[in-house]
């Protein structure tokens, strides 16, 4: 069945409240005519990396309710959730009885067995794409005391599992049979890039390899009724190559490329990546991770990038690098801006609405993180307290703080964009890119009768909606 073109929200299973039924009630009471569909973080049982180091995807953790409260949701609201094809915990059934039976366990052929490469050279290291500060392997100790070594790329948490072993396949076949039963339609994969494990090479994005693992997971999830959204930060080519594979690709491109186009009133790059992004893409301004960089790199000219980032560094928490970076004060040093976006516009409700408007009229399915749906500012207190930086862009709302924000102007503001994206008819149809000179956009859509076109100008932060009305095909207008 396909997703509906609609908004779609990202949230954590407790941050709109406590839980999933309290995340559930939100929906109900504040987006019911506004989104069409949920993106919920992890709610599976996890000990690392903010629920993305799950133990299993067939259980949902206490703490936030259980499946019955996933299938109520999946019943109301497109659902999307994580599928975490890279790893799983160093506390799941699997990897204990690994460390209990060594290499006589049934499951250890699921991860990735360092010695089996061979020498690694200090030059095979240096090439691999790392995401911490040590080599991506972990030494483990059996019961009966003899060790081995595995990989994992991100914390010693999260092991790497083995994708030249049928067993991956057959497990992620169940996580992708269950998951669909209840409800879920589309599957996000989670960190992807990094299955491909080829010594000599970056063990990241290895092509066509990644290709092959890609496509056969889609596959998979065609037959169980879901559609897939891969998950990547780098080049946006990688975008449309996975766009021609019948996934959803991210428009990562577009949240660095707003920010230039609406604090340099320059919409030239955003036009120039407008007129040949993938068209199924799904487009975000903010998500639970940092404003990624790499994906920028070739849209956006490397000065402008450099002016961007000294931009925003000046209100938000340190940049997150790229660990294998030789120069931490280059354009490609960085990784992450850690800023919410409302913050990111220095809190400017007319830029931060435009903002809004030029994404809902891009091409694809947009999604809004729930931080910034409540126009939310950096909680530097929270950052403080994890030490985690993207903590700055993640806050707990009470049900009380989530009724008190939307009552903001610039939030009402923005659910009355929603509300238009995710009902008019038009945007079935096709995009258009009208002329308008450098300092605006203008955006369009055509479907059979139905019309509707959004001019923005980047100078004054001004967003204007014209469209035929559904009934009698008045002209109408709005300022956003």
């Amino acid at each position: 069945m396909s997703l509906r073109n609609a908004v779609q929200l990202i949230c954590y299973p407790n941050r709109l409240g406590s839980n999933l039924k309290d995340l559930h009630a939100t929906l109900d009471k504040h987006l019911a005519d506004a989104i069409g569909g949920v993106h919920i973080l992890p709610f599976f049982p996890s000990n690392a990396d903010g629920g993305f180091s799950p133990l299993t995807h067939k259980e949902v953790d206490p703490e936030f309710g259980d499946w019955g409260d996933i299938e109520r949701l999946a019943a109301d609201y497109d659902l999307c959730c994580d599928l975490t094809v890279n790893h799983i915990s160093d506390e799941s059934v699997e990897f204990l009885d690994f460390l209990d039976k060594g290499y006589d366990s049934p499951h250890a052929e699921l991860f990735v067995h360092v010695e089996r490469f061979g020498e690694i050279t200090p030059d095979d290291l240096a090439k691999i794409h790392i995401r911490k500060e040590k080599e991506p392997f972990r030494d483990v100790t059996f019961a009966d005391g003899s060790r081995g070594r595995v990989w994992c790329t991100f914390t010693e948490r999260q092991i790497d599992l083995n994708y030249e072993s049928p067993l991956t396949y057959a497990l992620m076949e169940e996580y992708i049979r269950f998951l669909t039963a209840r409800g879920v339609k589309l599957l996000r994969l989670d960190a992807f890039g990094y299955t491909t494990k080829r010594i000599g090479t970056s063990c990241f994005l290895v092509e066509p390899d990644v290709y092959r693992i890609l496509e056969w997971i889609n596959d998979v999830a065609l037959r169980h009724g879901a559609q897939c959204l891969p998950e990547v930060h780098d080049h946006t080519s990688y975008q449309y190559a996975i766009s021609r594979r019948n996934m959803h690709p991210y428009g990562f491109a577009l949240p660095p490329l707003m920010l230039y186009s609406l604090l340099d009133a320059n919409s030239v790059y955003l036009k120039n990546w407008l007129r040949m992004c993938p068209r199924n893409m799904i487009t975000v301004l903010d998500t639970h991770d940092g404003i990624c960089i790499p994906d920028v790199e070739g849209v956006l000219p490397d000065d402008k990038i450099k002016e961007l980032i000294d931009n925003i560094n000046e209100r938000s928490a340190d940049p997150i690098l790229r660990r294998s970076a030789a120069r931490v004060n280059s354009v490609g040093a960085i990784y992450q801006l850690t800023c919410t976006f409302y913050d990111a516009l220095m809190q400017n409700d007319d830029a931060y609405i435009a903002a809004r408007a030029i994404q809902f009229f891009c091409p694809g399915i947009p999604q809004v993180y729930y931080v910034g749906l409540l126009a939310g500012c950096n909680d530097e207190d929270l950052m403080q307290q994890t030490g985690e930086l993207r903590d700055i862009n993640r806050h707990y709302y009470s049900l009380g703080e989530v009724d008190e924000a939307i009552e903001q102007p610039v939030v009402q503001r923005l659910l009355k964009l929603m509300r238009f994206r995710s009902n008019y008819p038009a945007f079935d149809g096709r995009f258009e890119l009208n002329y308008s000179n450098d300092s605006s956009v203008a955006m369009a859509w055509r479907h059979g009768e139905h019309y509707c076109h959004l001019t923005v100008d980047l100078r004054f932060k001004t967003a204007r909606v014209l469209y035929l009305d559904e009934q009698d095909l008045s002209e109408q207008h709005f300022t956003c």
